[in-house]
């Protein structure tokens, strides 16, 4: 008989880099997140020679409370970590803003 419970994966950690200097100013220029996002498509699960080109799942833009920022899964240190050490040099380097992110648990399913 198959266990009908789920299994319990590790939390997905993340992280958030924020198109904001550590003075408060915007990072220009206004598509970093993309042309960052762009240059990390590659490292894509689906990736490969002949693929679409679209944003890799472990780093991808987004706008975050009206600012632009990219999301960075923590699983690409594993999967490539030359990758994952030049998001973070990237945003060390234009001294952007680094915010953990906070993944809320899933509700508990609701009973009939």
């Amino acid at each position: 008989m198959a266990d009908s419970q789920k299994t319990h994966l590790p939390p997905v950690r993340e992280f958030f880099i924020q198109g904001i200097t550590s003075d408060g100013k915007p990072f220009r220029p206004s598509d970093w997140a993309e042309r960052l996002c762009g240059a990390m498509s590659c490292f894509s699960p689906d990736g490969g020679r002949h693929s679409h080109l679209q944003y890799s799942p472990y780093v991808r833009p987004i706008l975050l409370n009206g600012i632009r920022s990219v999301v960075v899964n923590e699983a690409i240190r594993e999967i490539e970590p030359l990758a994952y050490h030049f998001v973070l040099s990237f945003a060390k380097d234009n001294d952007l803003q680094i915010i953990d992110a906070c993944l809320l648990p899933e509700p508990p399913p609701a009973k009939a």
